[in-house]
């Protein structure tokens, strides 16, 4: 094998080598493509949805009341779920007569599929950690029911911030 083709094989090696690795770091440091497989979070998200995840926001700004974030589940970190962020540290979350009370006070969720089932709480969040609850509430496996109730900071993998599937219903999931 002549020099030059040695050379050229070699660059085509650190080329593939080098687009490998950048596309490992955006996929553990920026963004992930998740779907959701079930109905935990109808009607905001349907089975089989798939978005952007964004994996360094929460480096910049705090994880907030009313997130869609992508988590590992508390009771078996190999499982990861989505859900959405109803209480954070200090907050005091109870459900009685179909509502969601947040510290005292009703709060408005025009993103859950149907009223409660149940009464449920008082739960008191711990610092540095966050209360779950999916949007088809009846239906969702979430903090109400979970052995270890809180998920931690470090268990959030990221936002959900983008629908890329189905073509019908691509967009933004901010203000969702």
């Amino acid at each position: 094998m002549s020099k030059n083709i040695k050379k050229e094989i070699l660059s085509w090696i650190f080329t593939i080598a080098l687009a490998f690795l950048i596309a490992l770091f955006i996929r553990t440091y920026v963004f992930e493509l998740v779907d959701v497989p079930t109905g935990s979070m109808l009607n905001t998200i349907q089975i089989n949805d798939k978005f952007i995840v964004n994996k360094f926001i929460y480096r910049f700004e705090p994880v907030k009341r009313g997130d869609i974030v992508v988590f590992r589940f508390p009771d078996d970190p190999k499982v990861n779920f989505v859900k959405r962020v109803i209480g954070i540290g200090g907050d005091v979350i109870e459900i009685k007569n179909g509502q969601l009370i947040r510290n005292g006070k009703v709060v408005k969720e025009p993103y859950i599929k149907e009223p409660m089932k149940g009464n449920f709480g008082p739960y008191v969040v711990p610092p540095g950690h966050y209360f779950m609850l999916g949007d088809n509430r009846n239906e969702s496996m979430d903090s109400r029911f979970w052995q270890h109730k809180y998920v931690s900071k470090d268990q959030i993998l990221g936002k959900i911030v983008f629908r890329i599937w189905p073509p019908d219903r691509i967009g933004s999931m901010s203000g969702k």
